[in-house]
């Protein structure tokens, strides 16, 4: 009597922690997801960033100043093309990088997972949709779209390094058939141009990058631009620059303004979730359009600026 007592205490118990357990998780993962929806990263800080409290007591992560500066110059240096990420895993060691707890250097799989993560451009993924973060990127939008296209294969040919740059690549073309010339290097040291020959085989000679030089020089001599061009060329580059800058400006102003608009909708919608006035599959499904829509409009903020500054 007593061991049948004991046996259905005991399962009684499992059945209770089983229980327990469930809604833990399921607590767990609706915090979780309502940092996510306030623009919070809610989990631990990946590379280049750390764990850290704001003044209004939340758990945000900010740019850890000691591999924030090489996370930047790991994307800069693959989106160049001239880097594999054997070579960038290399260069990023070089400078210190490794694992926080374990002080391991970062292998090649943890180099190519940060190269894919959406999360340095100040927006995140999380359980399958795209938020906009309150913590501060590390690259840009286009920076990481620039890296994706590598990543992707779609300019795998920039992944080799050139050998050597000829000042006049691209630059001439032969004279006789048309082709392109390239340059060489003969005994070392003298570089040479001659001719692709893809039309067939051309009979014009090997041209020594010095004389063509010469060439390009006097060509450059004969260019003279009086007081009076010079002044008109001036003037009509103060207004050009003028009207494309206030073109831009007013361009910025108006998406930031599309931009404060949605997050509004956001932030009111989010109170009436929290209210019981709307569904919460109502809220995610169009909090997650508007993220998305808010996203374009950074993009194209971004470009806007890109602009101004070029």
């Amino acid at each position: 009597m007593r061991s049948e007592l004991g046996r259905k205490s005991l399962a009684f118990t499992i059945a209770c922690s089983g229980d327990y357990i469930d809604n833990l998780s399921e607590e767990t993962r609706k915090g979780m997801l309502e940092k996510a929806e306030q623009g919070i990263w809610p989990s631990f800080a990946p590379l280049g960033y750390l764990n850290v409290i704001d003044p209004n007591g939340r758990r945000i992560i900010a740019p850890d100043p000691a591999l924030a500066p090489i996370i930047i110059r790991m994307f800069e240096w693959y989106a160049s093309g001239q880097y594999s990420l054997a070579e960038i895993t290399k260069k990023v060691r070089a400078e210190g990088m490794t694992f926080r707890k374990s002080n391991d250097p970062v292998p090649r799989g943890t180099v190519h997972k940060i190269l894919r993560n959406r999360l340095y451009t100040g927006t995140f993924n999380w359980d399958g949709r795209t938020y906009s973060g309150i913590h501060a990127p590390l690259v840009t939008n286009d920076l990481w779209e620039i890296v994706q296209a590598v990543l992707d294969g779609r300019h795998a040919n920039r992944h080799r390094k050139m050998k050597h740059e000829f000042a006049f690549s691209g630059l001439i073309y032969c004279g006789h058939c048309g082709c392109s010339l390239v340059g060489e290097i003969k005994k070392g040291q003298y570089i040479y141009y001659h001719c692709t020959g893809h039309k067939g085989k051309c009979p014009e000679p090997y041209t020594r990058e010095e004389v063509l030089g010469e060439k390009f020089a006097d060509l450059l001599k004969g260019l003279v631009l009086d007081d009076e061009i010079m002044g008109w060329v001036t003037e009509a580059l103060h207004q050009s620059r003028g009207d494309a800058k206030l073109h831009h400006d007013a361009a910025i102003t108006r998406l930031q303004a599309e931009y404060k608009h949605l997050q509004n909708r956001i932030d009111s919608m989010y109170l009436d979730k929290l209210d019981g006035r709307i569904e919460v599959d109502f809220f995610d499904r169009k909090s997650s359009e508007w993220r998305r829509e808010q996203d374009r409009l950074l993009c194209s903020i971004e470009e806007h600026q890109s602009a101004n500054q070029t």
